[in-house]
């Protein structure tokens, strides 16, 4: 992958970056919620940025990604995303949602937890 020079970069919030100033993405493991996806080390500044993006997002930005690969990284961003959600509802309100509508978090959170094992595992992530 080539980056592409020059580009304005989101990462959320209001903040920018160029592209070919982006040293490292580094995904944010602990802590990690609405408005804290990545870390972006950035030349000359010497703490890394707090992204509201994940890094495959970021870094789909950043290089010329072909369409099916940018397709896959959005799809993989989005089950992060509602891995990160599930993780926040508690154990009443869980039994709460199965009971009244049948939907069962605990399953749909070992899936997702599957997929994208798999993903890491198969090195496919972008």
């Amino acid at each position: 992958m080539e980056i592409r020079e020059g580009l304005m970069i989101p990462l959320g919030y209001g903040k920018f970056v160029r592209s070919d100033k982006i040293i490292t993405l580094e995904r944010i493991e602990d802590e990690r919620g609405p408005g804290r996806r990545t870390l972006v080390y950035v030349e000359d500044i010497r703490s890394p940025m707090v992204a509201s993006r994940t890094e495959n997002s970021i870094l789909a930005n950043m290089v010329e990604v072909p369409r099916d690969k940018l397709e896959a990284a959005a799809a993989l961003e989005l089950l992060y995303d509602i891995s990160d959600d599930i993780q926040q509802i508690g154990p009443m309100l869980r039994k709460s949602i199965k009971k009244e509508a049948g939907f069962d978090l605990e399953k749909i959170e070992k899936r997702i937890n599957e997929i994208l094992q798999h993903e890491i595992d198969s090195g496919d992530l972008t």
